[in-house]
């Protein structure tokens, strides 16, 4: 599987950044992250605060968070499926965006009533619509956002850092928004959602990459057949990486679920919550600096060890939290995500494209990426829920860095070398004739 459409084993090389930010189409898909991600930022940053304040024990939040993962879990498959048989068509995407474009009305008339009625079917109906934004939505943001970066021909890492500007824009408002109101919130992710609409509308990609194929002498679209996904899902890479994002992808996001209760019980601040909107606003901030050079940096060193670095470091900032807790160590351990998420979301991409097929890059980041980190997510938020109540934050958090140190080791003997393999930019024809420039891309574009 892992020979099937890869370049050949010359270097990986890419565009600088500076080559890169030239371009008009990187900033109109750098446009598209931005927007996402500040809705993205408002739901994860303050959710947690807001069930709190709503009345919903910890418990109840776990079981949100375990909801919205067993719905990507049952969704991804059929969305990776999907968008690999619409290529650039953005039917799938568009579907995300209005449900992102629904988040105020949402939580306002529907998620607020249930919680006071039944925080069970408040959780089941809130983590299924949240879901359809945040753990389902973004694979198809990412697999849709990365394809469009190889068909053009710039980093996606360098689009995708305007995600990070995007979070840190959003957690720098998010406490002024806030302290208006904290429903506020969540119209403020409708409005962002509508511009990410009008952003998507008018991206297109270049019409050479609809005709890459068809100069080899291969069909235009690639239909995904059962001997992809059976070579996919038998290929000890693809279980390696599986099980690394199982075991640390996963665990980072139900670390941060509950992180900023766990700090602003125990820093010490006038304002712990604005304190945690600013120190959230900076990590994301400094993510967008790390993601300038990640892309130079994995093209060297290889994405396999640009995970474990990943791995790493999650497994550092959650052993810390446990054992060091003042406010300048929790902010420290907050900090560090900013080097540690960009080393997993360009890794994670680059070790996808270049060990796996390209055709059907949509369904093994929707499987490998996608499936695994929401089933790690289910398995894993309802569990460390309930041990957070009964166990506490700190003890919890020694069980949870055992865990990705032992996925992480397991992985490593798994998953395969990636150096020397270089994505080709030459698959991306798949069914795109109404979403391409009728022009070939001039370099300033």
């Amino acid at each position: 599987m892992s020979g099937d459409g890869q370049g050949t084993a010359a270097p990986a090389t890419g565009p600088t950044f500076l080559d890169s930010i030239k371009r008009l189409v990187l900033w109109n898909y750098g446009g598209i992250y931005f927007f996402y991600f500040v809705a993205w930022q408002f739901i994860f940053t303050f959710m947690g605060l807001w069930l709190d304040e709503e009345g919903m024990s910890s418990t109840s939040i776990g079981r949100v968070s375990t909801v919205m993962a067993l719905t990507a879990l049952c969704l991804q498959p059929l969305y990776g499926f999907l968008q690999d048989r619409l290529g650039f068509r953005k039917p799938l995407f568009a579907f995300v965006v209005v449900c992102a474009a629904m988040i105020g009305p949402f939580f306002q008339f529907v998620f607020k009533p249930l919680i006071g009625v039944n925080q069970d079917l408040a959780a089941l109906v809130g983590g299924m619509y949240l879901s359809l934004v945040t753990y389902a939505g973004v694979s198809v943001v990412e697999a849709y956002n990365e394809r469009a970066s190889r068909a053009n021909e710039f980093e996606y890492g360098h689009a995708r850092l305007f995600g990070a500007l995007g979070g840190s824009f959003a957690s720098a408002i998010g406490g002024l928004v806030w302290s208006t109101n904290p429903d506020n919130i969540w119209w403020a992710a409708s409005f962002s959602a509508v511009v990410l609409g009008v952003l998507l509308f008018v991206a297109r990609v270049p019409r050479r990459a609809t005709d890459a194929r068809q100069a080899g002498g291969e069909p235009r679209a690639h239909k995904v057949s059962k001997e992809d996904i059976v070579g996919l899902l038998t290929d000890r890479n693809f279980l390696g990486f599986v099980v690394l994002m199982m075991g640390t992808a996963a665990l980072y996001d139900v670390f941060d679920q509950q992180y900023s209760i766990y700090f602003t019980g125990l820093v010490d601040h006038t304002d712990p919550e604005a304190l945690f909107g600013t120190v959230v606003s900076i990590q994301i901030l400094l993510e967008a600096v790390v993601l300038v050079f990640t892309p130079a940096i994995i093209n060297r060193i290889g994405a396999k060890r640009g995970l474990m670095i990943f791995a790493g470091i999650l497994v550092v900032r959650v052993l810390g939290s446990a054992l060091f807790t003042s406010t300048e160590a929790l902010v420290l351990w907050r900090w560090l995500a900013a080097v540690e998420m960009p080393f997993m979301l360009v890794s994670v991409m680059k070790y996808i494209t270049r060990m796996f097929d390209v055709r059907i890059s949509a369904t093994a980041y929707m499987l490998g990426f996608g499936v695994a980190k929401s089933l790690g997510v289910a398995v894993f938020s309802g569990a460390f829920g309930r041990s957070y109540d009964k166990n506490g934050f700190s003890q919890s958090y020694l069980i949870m860095a055992a865990v990705i140190f032992v996925a992480t080791v397991l992985a490593m003997l798994l998953m395969g070398d990636d150096r020397g393999r270089e994505a080709p930019t030459g698959d991306l024809a798949d069914g795109a004739d109404d979403q391409v420039d009728d022009e070939e891309s001039a370099p300033a574009r």
